[in-house]
């Protein structure tokens, strides 16, 4: 899977194509339901991409453990963007940058949820390290329901530089921490300026480092005596937090 990746579902299929992504060709399960492969048929053509109708355990071989609904793609591998296109992407909207800085987030299905909930709140971009953390592949634009082909990701070599470089551009850097002090609804203006969440790895939370780097630590309120909400849900949570307050200034 060097030069080649592999996209699975109807949903998927045409998010990509209509964001331009590279397809080299479509593969769709013979006998699968006319309202599954028109609409991705008319696209493809659109796109000028080939189609072909193969038996649906030739799919299961070719994309194994792909849960692909009789529809795959092979297409080009994933372009990541530079961390300077998160910043411009904020500045064509008119908009102080929101980011997320994503510390280690190790299972694709929670990077696939954060990015899906990253593109309904308006989010311009997601950094991700290079390493040990789930990079962008089919199960992450599965679970992200297309969105991945809408926020830019930036992968980079050290978080903790890119951090300093945020705060360079005026970006204030929020870690989200169970030990802060400070609650999430007691944010006052810190989420409504150029603001980066930096969101901790699903077992240990943010690196050392890392959290050194925050210019604030906020905790999310908890009412329950679990103090470990699912990575994605409490990402999912301090963004729409973040669009309500953006929303409140007006």
């Amino acid at each position: 899977m060097d030069d080649q990746e592999w996209i699975g579902g109807k949903h998927s299929l045409l998010e990509a194509m209509r964001a331009g992504r590279t397809m080299n060709k479509i593969w769709i399960a013979e006998g699968a339901q006319k309202h599954l492969t028109q609409p991705i048929i008319a696209e493809a053509k659109k796109h000028g991409v080939i189609v072909q109708f193969v038996d649906k355990r030739k799919l299961d071989q070719m994309a194994p453990g792909l849960q692909h609904q009789g529809v795959v793609a092979q297409v080009a591998p994933y372009a990541y963007a530079e961390l300077e296109d998160l910043l411009n992407k904020a500045e064509e909207r008119g908009e102080p940058p929101f980011l997320l800085i994503l510390d280690e987030i190790e299972d694709p299905h929670n990077l696939g949820s954060i990015l899906r909930t990253a593109e309904c709140t308006g989010v311009h971009g997601v950094i991700i390290p290079k390493r040990r953390s789930a990079s962008i592949t089919a199960t992450v634009s599965k679970t992200s329901a297309g969105a991945v082909e809408y926020v830019p990701v930036t992968r980079v070599t050290n978080l903790a530089q890119t951090m300093e470089q945020l705060k360079e551009a005026g970006v204030w850097i929020v870690g989200t921490d169970v030990e802060a002090q400070q609650e999430m609804y007691d944010s006052g203006q810190v989420l409504t300026g150029a603001v980066a969440i930096v969101i901790g790895n699903e077992n240990k939370g943010m690196g050392r480092l890392v959290r050194e780097k925050c210019d604030v630590l906020l905790k999310l309120p908890m009412a329950g005596r679990l103090n470990s909400l699912n990575a994605s849900v409490a990402a999912g949570v301090i963004m729409y937090e973040v669009l309500r307050k953006r929303r409140a200034e007006g």
